[in-house]
């Protein structure tokens, strides 16, 4: 009995993994027999079910998933011979860009508006914005990001609506329409802070060095003529407060007025509580006690000089964070030749359309995607693959924006321009991945919500200890402790912690020709235990060719013009390769027969009927035994291709074996390598294969692989990788992205190998831009050193928020007698976020692939 064709829905809840599991529990309770797929980038759902669209739209309903109801048209799958398409693969983009799905995509994509985020200093700044985005009805998600000082969202929500949602929580918002625009404004706001800051550091340290240092030699008691040079000191600190220290009270005052709290506020309170003191030390000094007359003129002016450094410094080094997507804008070229009316005219990049005739001289960079028409030449493609060899393209091939032309000069027809093209959409996809959050990250967010509020409750509580239990003087040492504690928390570190590690490993990935899709699939590659792989395309190079072919019975021509009738529509490369076999046979001459009641049978093959209505089948051994034939016809040769790791393809018509046809698809030259060093990495390597066994035992001996399952579906392969799972293991999977996309999905994480083909973009985790299996190992190994560093931001901001308050309190003072003065805490607090820059930049010296192969 046939499975149900799949029933699809998008499903605006769904945004992970846990998500699908919990709606497949739901489906299954009611259809145990039901195959449920999720894809959460797309918020795509496939369902294979008997239930009735109005139950399972119900199920979802009950499990917190409802649907948008809309349920795609599933094109169907037109060939394939040895492993096909699965209904479920139909409905992926295909590489011209057309279809339901396609279109689908778009109305997505278009869905997501990134806003540039000004006013931030810290992590609580973000949870405020992030909280206030995701209240605007219509947002189905917001990401924030402190790094970068930007905003994902992600729904139906106006523009209008998310920027007064921003302003009304005291920030300011402006939609991003151009990504290199907003890089460039964001690098030239970057650059005018950094400048404001140091100078304000610099004056403020002007004052705030000498008057220590005087203080140390000679600190005259505020009293008598002593009260007017203290009230000038006094003055001029103010003005460093109202100068270069102005923003913090400016920002702290509106974070107050819509009843918030951030790192202004602390240093604004701490600050201005000093200053204030002393200066009532000054007017009042006749009238107190002696032990009342410290004063903290040089603590305020210090801390405001040594915050903005550091912030200073903080800024300069985040700045190279976002190289990797800074060097992807740069590949973009700003202008076209195009070639109009027989005359060549130079063309702003977006008035180019497509199908407009471009010309690239020898040294250009190609501004569009395109083919060529004429002329051939070395492309250097390096900055978009990886690989380091130029590549001849000629007439017929397909070429890419951002590639360097060599020495010919190309003219081409171009097919995809502005952020259609290969960069624009690794552009994109690079800058998501950098501004999504690995699930470690939730708990700074966590922490970071409640921080600054909690800080001020510890530093009242601090003071109120102090004045009722402390020794004399009391009030000193209150003021002293409160100030300290109020200085030395850092929730700017904690808000750095996760987003600076994620930029620079999803950049540092990207310049390995790696494209991470999210910050999950970041994470969780970092923890994959077991790589499943596929054969055709994934091991081998995936351009099979015919070697050896044996009629059996019947006309070579006629049996050749049957192959290629019914592989005519194929995508498959078993199926390009046979029809390729035919056309070399038969010459110009070969024409496809008639044939009716074409249908593909998922990872078996195809079945049809002749003009004559005899029945055929045309596949694996599987097909053609279920068809009833006997593959004893073929004596040892079967044997022999097999044991060459051939794949085997066979036609049979009316139940008898016709023709046998042996197919080798090459093994990629570094196959071997790479497995050998995922499995030094730790990894488990199987390979799950459609091929039949005896091939696939071959493949797996000349690589590596001990653990092979052949013969497997589609549906097999899954069933495999649930298995995987269940069993404890995290599970990764390597496929074309095509007739592996129930796999990927399933998968924990999914590498897609292709050449950046829309559909290997738009259905794995993890992308490989480049055909070469130690992308993968660079990817794993990328995300462990990613991980690995923000735990230790993690580790580093907790654990320095957590040691430094206490100690800020006084709870030394016991054992030592002193008290942390506010200037330390002011230098630690400083430092604190400058160690966490400086640790996410040492991702950007790792040495990944340490190898003999190139790479850019």
């Amino acid at each position: 009995m046939n499975a149900p064709a799949p029933k699809i829905r998008h499903v605006p809840g769904m945004s992970c993994q846990g998500c699908v599991g919990r709606m497949r529990k739901a489906i299954t309770a009611a259809d145990d027999s039901a195959l449920v797929e999720g894809m959460p980038d797309t918020r795509r759902l496939e369902v294979a079910t008997q239930l009735s669209d109005d139950q399972l739209d119900a199920i979802l309903r009950d499990a917190g998933y409802p649907a948008e109801g809309v349920d795609y048209p599933v094109e169907e799958d037109d060939g394939g011979a040895a492993e096909v398409m699965s209904e479920a693969d139909s409905s992926l983009p295909s590489p011209s860009g057309k279809g339901q799905f396609q279109q689908k995509l778009s109305e997505t994509a278009s869905s997501t508006q990134r806003l540039s985020i000004q006013g931030m200093t810290c992590a609580s700044c973000v949870a405020s914005v992030q909280k206030a985005l995701s209240a605007v009805p219509g947002v189905e998600k917001a990401e924030v990001n402190f790094a970068s000082h930007s905003a994902r969202v992600r729904g139906s929500a106006d523009s209008g609506a998310l920027i007064q949602a921003v302003e009304a929580t005291g920030y300011s918002a402006e939609p991003i329409v151009d990504l290199r625009q907003a890089e460039q404004r964001r690098v030239e706001h970057n650059q005018r802070e950094y400048q404001r800051m140091l100078r304000g550091s610099l004056l403020s340290l002007a004052l705030a060095i000498p008057l220590m240092i005087s203080m140390l030699l000679y600190h005259p008691a505020p009293i008598g003529m002593a009260r007017i040079g203290w009230g000038a000191v006094g003055l001029a600190t103010l003005a460093i407060l109202a100068g270069p220290g102005r923003h913090f009270f400016t920002n702290a005052w509106k974070a107050a007025r819509h009843h918030q709290a951030n790192m202004d506020t602390l240093i604004a309170i701490g600050t201005g509580a000093a200053w204030l003191y002393s200066m009532a030390v000054v007017v009042a000094a006749p009238w107190l006690p002696k032990m009342a007359h410290g004063l903290y003129f040089e603590a305020s002016a210090m801390i405001i000089g040594l915050v903005l450094l550091g912030h200073a410094l903080e800024l300069k080094a985040k700045g190279k964070t976002s190289e990797a997507l800074h060097r992807l804008l740069d590949l973009q070229s700003q202008s076209a030749r195009v070639v109009r009316n027989g005359k060549e005219i130079d063309l702003p990049i977006d008035d180019v359309t497509e199908g407009d005739m471009v010309r690239v001289r020898p040294g250009e960079r190609l501004p569009v995607d395109g083919e060529v028409v004429e002329g051939q030449s070395h492309i250097d493609e390096s900055m978009l693959t990886g690989e380091p060899l130029a590549v001849l393209r000629s007439p017929g091939d397909e070429v890419n924006a951002g590639t360097v032309n060599g020495r010919g000069s190309l003219l081409y027809r171009a097919t995809r321009v502005g952020a259609d093209t290969r960069l624009g959409r690794i552009t994109e996809q690079v800058a998501t991945a950098q501004g999504s959050k690995p699930p470690i990250g939730n708990l700074a967010d966590r922490v970071s919500a409640v921080f600054v509020p909690s800080v001020m409750i510890l530093a009242v509580l601090t003071a109120l200890a102090w004045y009722h239990f402390g020794p004399e003087p009391r009030v000193i040492h209150m003021l002293v402790t409160a100030t300290t504690v109020l200085i030395i928390a850092c929730p700017c570190a904690l808000g750095l912690a996760t987003p600076l590690s994620t930029m620079i490993g999803v950049g540092k990935a990207a310049e390995h020709g790696v494209l991470i899709r999210s910050g999950d699939a970041l994470q969780t590659a970092s923890r994959i235990t077991t790589l499943v792989v596929d054969k055709t395309g994934t091991l081998t190079e995936g351009k099979p060719q015919v070697t050896d072919s044996r009629i059996v019975q019947g006309n070579e021509r006629e049996l050749l013009s049957l192959v290629t009738a019914l592989e005519s529509r194929s995508e498959h490369p078993l199926g390009e390769a046979l029809i390729q076999h035919a056309t070399n046979i038969l010459g110009g001459t070969a024409t496809a027969s008639e044939i009716s009641d074409f249908q593909s049978v998922t990872g078996r093959g195809v079945t049809a009927r002749d003009s004559a209505g005899h029945a055929l089948a045309l596949g694996n051994e599987r097909l053609i035994q279920d068809a009833g034939a006997n593959l004893a016809a073929l004596g040892e040769d079967r044997e022999r291709w097999e044991s060459q790791a051939r794949s085997l393809v066979y036609l049979a018509i009316d139940g008898q074996l016709a023709a046998a046809f042996a197919i080798q698809d090459p093994l990629r030259a570094d196959s071997q390598e790479a497995i050998s060093r995922l499995q030094k990495e730790g990894l488990k390597v199987v390979m799950l294969t459609g091929d039949n066994a005896a091939t696939a035992q071959a493949i797996g001996a000349q690589v590596g692989i001990d653990m092979i399952k052949a013969d497997l579906t589609p549906e097999d392969k899954h069933s495999e990788i649930e298995r995987l799972q269940r069993n404890g293991e995290v599970v990764g999977m390597v496929g074309d992205g095509i007739n592996d996309a129930p796999a990927l999905a399933r998968a924990d994480v999914g590498f897609a190998v292709a050449q950046g083909s829309d559909v290997a973009i738009e259905s794995a985790g993890i992308t490989l831009m480049r055909s070469s299996l130690h992308g993968i190992a660079d990817a794993i190994e990328i995300s462990r050193a990613t991980l690995s560093n923000i735990k230790q931001n993690l580790w580093g901001a907790l654990g320095y928020n957590t040691l430094c308050i206490p100690i800020a309190a006084g709870v030394l003072y016991p054992f030592t007698g002193m008290l942390l003065s506010p200037v330390i805490a002011g230098a630690a607090m400083s430092l604190s976020s400058v160690t966490v820059v400086g640790n996410a930049n040492r991702l950007r010296l790792a040495r990944i692939g340490q190898r003999t192969e190139g790479n850019s």
